[in-house]
């Protein structure tokens, strides 16, 4: 049963730092915008109403540091605070959880149970995905690298090396092994003729991989 305010549907925020990455999670909601309605998409356009729920798209976020997840949450412009993720690591629940975010969701749901868990959210639950392994991403996503055979693993670990990232602070922030990172890599430098740090960095670079931290500095106070 679809559950909607006084006023209508549900109205939601996308918060990320790629353009790509917001505009195939808007997609998402088109079939729903009986029930979700998607109230910011532009950080340059201000929004002076509260929404219902932010969605926090965590892709290439540094998801060790919770400042932003925090600062979400004390937002009053945010009733809501749902992250959005495929890095279901017990200690990045935990914490999440803690800092009181209202729902912890798997980029493996389909539109539909997304929809239903947010209006679960929406009407007082906390919902956190079960998630038994690494699930692949529901298939209305999108991502930088996509289109050039990237999975969205391979993605996050190119936006972060774009961002400066050594491959410890890599294993780190993704909470994979170094051998893993490194076999990430490998693959990443393969699918895009790299023979080096510097050109997989100067690929990533031309080819949408730079966040644009005024997304987040928008919904953190910043100018």
């Amino acid at each position: 049963m679809a559950v909607t305010t006084a006023a209508g549907p549900l109205t939601v925020a996308l918060v990320d730092d790629y353009d790509i990455v917001l505009t195939g999670l808007a997609h998402m909601f088109d079939h729903y915008r009986d029930r979700i309605v998607v109230a910011e998409i532009d950080a340059n356009a201000p929004l002076s109403d509260s929404v219902d729920i932010v969605l926090y798209d965590s892709f290439a976020q540094p998801e060790s540091d919770h400042h932003e997840i925090g600062e979400l949450v004390k937002n009053v412009k945010a009733r809501k605070v749902v992250v959005y993720t495929w890095n279901f690591h017990p200690e990045l629940v935990e914490s999440a959880q803690k800092q009181g975010v209202h729902g912890y969701l798997s980029k493996a749901l389909p539109a539909r149970e997304l929809v239903a868990a947010l209006e679960a959210v929406h009407s007082g639950s906390t919902v956190v995905s079960p998630v038994t392994g690494r699930s692949a991403s529901s298939p209305g996503l999108d991502w930088p690298g996509r289109r050039e055979g990237f999975t969205d693993r391979e993605s996050e670990i190119l936006a972060l090396i774009t961002q400066g990232k050594n491959n410890a602070e890599v294993a780190t922030l993704t909470y994979l092994s170094p051998n893993t990172v490194k076999s990430y890599i490998r693959s990443i430098y393969r699918k895009i003729g790299a023979g080096s740090r510097t050109q997989a960095v100067l690929w990533g670079v031309a080819n949408g991989f730079t966040p644009d931290h005024h997304r987040i500095d928008h919904w953190l106070g910043g100018p």
